[in-house]
């Protein structure tokens, strides 16, 4: 039953055959590729780091330190790494819902990662203004001010 619905079903109105809801939202998704490398490295980290929390294995923290270790380009790695982990750690405590990470492996992006992606972008940009207004839609008021200056120094690093 399922296959049947996920399968390809030829459209009329065109040549080519529609993908079924879940392969055109995940052929929608931002793929990891689409970054730079301090971006990759970047959400490479939040998600060792929220497996971290998840699974409160402290082999993911080791993974972290790790990867940061041997990302070309990065000077301070372990300043990168509390500066994710503080990232990480401002919007779990203040968001209604969990944050969501996928696994490290992962290509795909979920809906959190593409936005931190995003906000990073923005700070790494220096745009005055924009900015706020992003994480104020991310996150709320409550933790804006903090989200904010996590996000400006993971973006200098």
């Amino acid at each position: 039953m399922m296959q049947a619905i996920c399968d390809s079903a030829p459209d009329p109105d065109a040549d080519q055959p529609r993908l079924c809801p879940l392969q055109a939202a995940l052929a929608n998704r931002p793929n990891v590729e689409s970054y730079d490398q301090f971006s990759r490295v970047a959400l490479s980290l939040f998600r060792f780091i929220g497996a971290a929390y998840a699974t409160g294995a402290s082999d993911c923290w080791e993974a972290a330190y790790r990867f940061a270790d041997e990302a070309p380009g990065i000077a301070d790695s372990p300043l990168l790494v509390a500066r994710a982990a503080a990232l990480v750690r401002i919007l779990r405590s203040g968001r209604p819902c969990e944050l969501c990470l996928m696994p490290p492996s992962c290509k795909r992006l979920s809906k959190d990662e593409a936005e931190l992606m995003r906000l990073l972008a923005i700070a790494r940009s220096k745009q005055p203004g924009e900015l706020e207004s992003v994480v104020s839609q991310f996150v709320g008021n409550e933790n804006e001010i903090a989200t904010t200056r996590a996000v400006n120094a993971l973006a200098i690093c």
